[in-house]
């Protein structure tokens, strides 16, 4: 039960933390890429399903070769008289090689259609976490010029800084939703590994989960200066009683 992940709770997750976003920061930017990530999430569940189900198309057409194979192979075996005098010896050596030629070709056949399913479905899933992996990209822009540092000296800026209107305590929220952000898509692409035991489709999971963890973790520091260097107001238990 506590085993796999479960995609409807991922995806009331992603819900929630769009409307907390969009509570605290209505209008900006980042509730719009929690909103998108939402409905990467809600299409993952319903892919990673699909991926995750036997192509049944494919099956009967590896079941139509082997048993055509199979049939071939009767053939060749009922025409072939391997009790040879001296003047069909010929006859066997080419009613062997047939033989094996059937049962070559028909593997072969049969071998490329089982890898095909496995092949078209890990194309799809890397499709997908190609798309997480950008998203991710993108959430990690929007807290690339949250500097904790000036929410300490706001004054010293040029004209081409970005403006900066947070106060320390919105800029901790800000920054604690894009890590929660990062954590849930690492999450998403989970999805995948855990519908497909392919080892390129887990390779590829992993590394969005390093990368999710590297850029998290980037957020942290940036939230341990605020909290350890800021005002009387950014105290544990101010922030505490404002978190949503």
């Amino acid at each position: 039960m506590y085993r796999t992940l479960d995609s409807e709770k991922i995806v009331a997750t992603l819900e929630r933390l769009q409307m907390r976003i969009e509570d605290r920061f209505p209008g900006r930017g980042l509730g719009a890429v929690c909103r998108e990530l939402t409905g990467i999430a809600v299409e993952a569940k319903t892919r990673a399903e699909q991926i995750a189900a036997p192509n049944v198309a494919l099956r009967i057409a590896v079941g139509s070769v082997l048993a055509v194979g199979i049939m071939l192979l009767v053939s060749v075996l009922r025409n072939v008289d391997f009790h040879p005098t001296g003047g069909t010896l010929f006859g066997v050596a080419q009613g062997i090689e047939a033989t094996i030629n059937v049962i070559v070709l028909t593997g072969a056949a049969a071998l490329f259609l089982v890898t095909l399913e496995s092949r078209v479905k890990r194309k799809r899933a890397l499709d997908d976490l190609h798309g997480l992996r950008a998203i991710v990209h993108v959430i990690d822009m929007h807290q690339l010029t949250k500097d904790p540092a000036m929410a300490f000296q706001p004054g010293r800026q040029t004209p081409s800084s970005p403006v900066r209107k947070m106060d320390p305590f919105e800029l901790v929220r800000y920054l604690d939703y894009c890590s929660e952000m990062l954590s849930l898509t690492g999450k998403v692409g989970a999805l995948y590994a855990q519908s497909l035991s392919d080892r390129v489709v887990v390779g590829a999971v992993n590394d969005i989960e390093v990368l999710t963890t590297n850029l998290a973790r980037k957020i942290w520091q940036k939230i341990m200066i605020l909290e350890t260097y800021g005002p009387g107001a950014m105290s544990g238990p101010a922030i505490d009683k404002n978190k949503g």
